[in-house]
């Protein structure tokens, strides 16, 4: 039997390889590249178990992470999708230099970084956040309470 109890409906958690997540979080990386749209609303930016090694080489990536240390398996940020676009397959070019082809861009906005990781464990996909990792974010940002007047206080 699951005794997990989880946050609210309106968060949800999204595992990004690193050093993609620390684009996000320390960067100015506000598209993320999915395969398919995504919906918008708050997600929780969660690392997961690897890391991207060739996106290493990449020297956008490289400037960017300079210096930090690439935590795995933990809670990193928020942030809010504010939508989803795919991606140009004309001379427009496209949305962002972080964007790739031929996938969906996933708009994000209102990146807040965590001063310390929440170890979780992450999913495919959107995932519902277990409701003592959610606590945790909201203790080390307390600024964002009340933009989540459902959140148990």
């Amino acid at each position: 039997m699951n005794s997990t109890v989880y946050a609210p409906d309106f968060i949800r958690g999204i595992s990004i390889r690193q050093p993609w997540t620390a684009c996000i979080v320390h960067g100015d990386k506000r598209v993320e590249n999915r395969p398919h749209a995504w919906a918008p609303g708050w997600r929780l930016l969660h690392a997961g178990a690897e890391i991207d090694r060739a996106a290493l080489r990449d020297p956008l990536v490289a400037r960017t992470i300079r210096g930090r240390e690439l935590h795995t398996r933990a809670v990193l940020g928020i942030a809010r999708i504010t939508g989803s676009h795919g991606s140009y397959t004309d001379d427009r070019g496209l949305c962002s230099e972080w964007a790739q082809r031929d996938c969906f861009h996933v708009d994000l906005d209102d990146v807040h970084a965590l001063p310390l990781p929440v170890p979780c464990g992450g999913a495919l996909g959107p995932w519902r956040v277990p409701l003592e990792v959610f606590e945790q974010v909201l203790l080390q940002l307390p600024h964002l309470e009340r933009l989540f007047p459902e959140a148990p206080s």
